[in-house]
């Protein structure tokens, strides 16, 4: 199925409304809905990055990130999960890391099957491999193969993923293998749940005690995050946390709009204090949305310009879900209003590189790169 840049963002909203019918129940629950799931996979979205000659809809950057900006308005964790698998076939489409018939193979089981991949690669041991690429994991070459042993962390999707790319240490070096869900060996672990953010997306640990794989499983050595250009990652995320941003503006302009004080006799959406309120948030949020996908929609943009994006982005939605709960008074705070929700998953948005003082740095080492360059 390959959609267009109208038809994605068409799909993104549709499943964006069935997902927020089940958003407040996963986040109690701690468990990503098996119906998100399916109705994902089946819908084609997930393909939406995978290059049109191997099945999939080929959309640039900057539709895919206006896709994500829809869809997280439905669940933020459930467009984690999406994020994950649309920023590996994104980087991977331009890039291009593996042999071309590993990556048609690849493209065609996401095309084909509807299957859901996720990269894992964190560890207790190193935190991300963003800031080094040594893992505990180790993978053994045998007769039949590779044997895979280790543990995992941060493994968005859980037990809902069909295809897991695992990071491991073969012969002192860096590689990725491609592991079916399926295969006998892999042990979940359910750590995630009762986290501060993103609550129902599955981020749990998962081990491979003696993983099996074939020989074509190995999909080369792990290049360094730091050689080549990985746009995706930092702009597919941004939209995820943005997205959220924009889900909290909706709804406390609706409930300013219906709470109507005996005292006052009208909305308090009428009170200039709220209407300023709110102008703060909606300006807050089309300055951010206006330089994601102006970035987004770059070719080849800086490090310093993704940064910057990635980091606003998250700034801003941190921002106005906390200004959104203020706005509501006593009733934010509440489970009758989902901005407790908004306001605990854009804390996660930080934890995506670049991030903090990193994400600064770039900016500024971007700076002043463009004015020694003048003189």
């Amino acid at each position: 199925m390959t959609l267009s840049p109208t038809d994605a963002l068409d799909l993104a909203r549709d499943l964006a409304t069935q997902f927020a019918t089940r958003a407040d129940e996963a986040d109690r629950l701690g468990k990503l809905p098996a119906e998100d799931i399916h109705a994902l996979r089946s819908s084609g979205y997930p393909a939406l990055s995978v290059p049109r000659e191997y099945g999939g809809s080929d959309l640039p950057l900057r539709t895919c990130v206006e896709a994500q900006l829809e869809l997280a308005q439905g669940s933020g964790s459930t467009a984690l999960v999406a994020a994950m698998q649309m920023q590996i076939f994104g980087n991977a489409r331009l890039n291009r890391p593996w042999s071309e018939d590993l990556y048609e193979r690849l493209c065609r089981i996401v095309v084909e099957e509807g299957a859901l991949f996720n990269s894992v690669a964190s560890e207790p041991e190193i935190g991300s491999p963003s800031r080094g690429q040594f893992f505990a994991t180790t993978a053994t070459k045998n007769d039949d193969g590779y044997c895979i042993n280790g543990r995992k962390t941060w493994s968005t999707g859980g037990r809902h993923l069909t295809h897991l790319l695992v990071g491991a240490t073969l012969d002192d070096k860096p590689v990725s293998l491609l592991v079916e869900a399926d295969r006998s060996g892999i042990k979940w672990v359910e750590t995630w749940g009762d986290g501060l953010s993103m609550r129902a997306a599955d981020n749990h640990d998962v081990y491979f005690c003696d993983t099996q794989v074939p020989a074509q499983n190995l999909l080369g050595q792990r290049p360094s995050p730091h050689k080549k250009s990985q746009p995706w990652a930092p702009m597919i995320f941004a939209s995820v946390y943005l997205g959220i941003g924009l889900a909290a503006r909706d709804a406390v302009v609706r409930y300013a709009l219906e709470r109507v004080p005996k005292a006052l006799g009208k909305a308090i959406a009428t009170l200039p204090k709220i209407q300023r309120l709110i102008g703060e948030v909606d300006i807050a949020l089309m300055t951010a949305k206006a330089l994601l996908l102006e970035v987004a929609e770059e070719e080849h943009a800086s490090l310093a310009r993704l940064a910057a994006a990635k980091q606003h982005a998250v700034d801003v939605a941190n921002e106005v879900t906390d200004k959104a709960i203020r706005i509501a008074g006593a009733a934010g705070v509440s489970r009758a209003l989902t901005l407790g929700r908004y306001l605990r998953d854009a804390r996660a948005g930080h934890m995506h590189p670049p991030n903090g003082d990193a994400a600064l740095e770039a900016v500024g080492k971007g700076a002043i790169a463009e004015i020694e360059q003048e003189g």
